[in-house]
């Protein structure tokens, strides 16, 4: 048996981040994944994340993102790349007004172009004329995996103990205080336990399993049939397709990515879907034939003609989402020595920097200096 202060079963974007932070206040920390992070069997991996400030989907995450800004430059080189951000839509659409109004609110530098400016600065796009965009200069796009393993390194740096490939069988907080982590190489104890697990967050927390919905989403890279130098210039995007959001839905929207992989590596581009939910299983699942073509049918033909139709290459990655599509940041409603740091619905790595921080001022026993109770369990349950 070994002992620790904390432990943290799930070293993806809110994991790593979270042993990094520990760590570096010098907090004895034990993170543990059933695989060797970064893996591509669950919601941290692609080569691209968006990031961006204005934050359609709610004006609480901006401290987040802006205080992740902050930080993902202090990690290392190569994380955040600055090339732009689009929001694409119907001049009526709630996310392109809501993303909008908070940087509005929050003063963040953009400009607000209507359907001949799109044209003008990125004739990549089909636009319609009640087409409008929204354009963030300062967004852009982060590496993902070099995150991951670069939040691992710096926490084992500062003396964090790292279990990669051992899986977590189950836990306990025993009466006296504290918690037991057993996987199946070892049993371990701490005086806290967080739990990052992402979409496996319902074997280890099944009283929320009701919560949460996990879903397959599609990552598609199309080869390029023309305008190769304005693609690879291109901010990232996201399209808003219109329609009312689902139970879980989180955005019906396609987003995407500049061609940082030459000529002929392909335009990464997300088709969001929620039709069906499914359960992690250690695999990729990449489009099938038929679901590529529908994606470029309706999605990509549309909105990005430069594209061609037969993918370069496919992967699957997971979304594990709450009913209003916000994050779940919280104590566990029975044992006071667990914190849930997930789900993140599809929307959290940008975030990430910055609730690992948050989370490893509240471990030690420090109020956050980030307000976390808009992701609170209360407000999940009220949804």
């Amino acid at each position: 048996m070994q002992r620790t202060e904390v432990i943290v079963v799930g070293l993806g974007a809110m994991g790593s981040a979270t042993c990094f932070q520990l760590a570096a206040r010098g907090v004895p920390v034990i993170g543990i994944d059933q695989y060797p992070p970064p893996h591509p069997w669950g919601s941290t991996h692609g080569e691209t994340r968006i990031t961006r400030l204005a934050i359609g989907e709610g004006r609480e995450y901006v401290p987040l993102v802006r205080r992740s800004h902050e930080i993902w430059p202090q990690l290392g080189e190569g994380l955040i790349t600055r090339a732009g951000f689009l929001v694409i839509g119907d001049r009526s659409g709630g996310f392109l007004r809501q993303t909008r109004e908070v940087a509005h609110e929050h003063e963040i530098e953009h400009e607000d172009l209507d359907a001949d400016e799109l044209r003008a600065r990125f004739p990549m796009w089909a636009v319609g004329e009640r087409t409008e965009a929204f354009y963030e200069p300062g967004a852009g796009y982060l590496r993902p995996e070099l995150a991951v393993s670069t939040q691992l390194s710096l926490a084992r740096s500062h003396g964090a103990s790292l279990r990669l490939g051992e899986r977590v069988l189950g836990w306990e907080a025993p009466a006296a205080g504290g918690v037991r982590v057993r996987t199946g190489s070892d049993l371990y104890e701490a005086d806290q336990l967080v739990l990052c697990a992402g979409a496996w967050i319902g074997d280890l927390f099944p009283e929320g399993r009701d919560l949460f919905a996990i879903y397959r989403q599609l990552i598609i890279w199309f080869p390029i049939r023309e305008g190769y130098p304005q693609l690879r210039d291109m901010p990232t995007y996201v399209v808003d397709l219109g329609g009312e959001p689902g139970e879980f839905t989180h955005l019906h929207c396609i987003y995407g990515f500049p061609a940082i992989d030459g000529p002929d590596g392909g335009v990464k581009l997300g088709a969001e879907t929620y039709e069906q939910t499914v359960q992690p299983d250690g695999r990729q699942h990449p489009a099938t034939t038929a679901e590529a073509a529908r994606v470029y049918e309706n999605c990509v033909a549309p909105h990005l003609p430069w594209l061609g139709r037969e993918p370069v290459r496919s992967a699957s990655c997971l979304y594990t989402c709450t009913r209003d599509s916000r994050f779940l940041i919280d104590r566990h409603p029975e044992h006071e020595a667990v914190l849930i740091v997930s789900p993140c619905s599809g929307h959290g790595f940008k975030h990430s920097p910055a609730i690992g921080e948050a989370v490893a001022q509240w471990v030690s026993g420090h109020h956050p200096d980030i307000d976390l109770s808009a992701f609170s369990l209360a407000q999940a349950l009220r949804t």
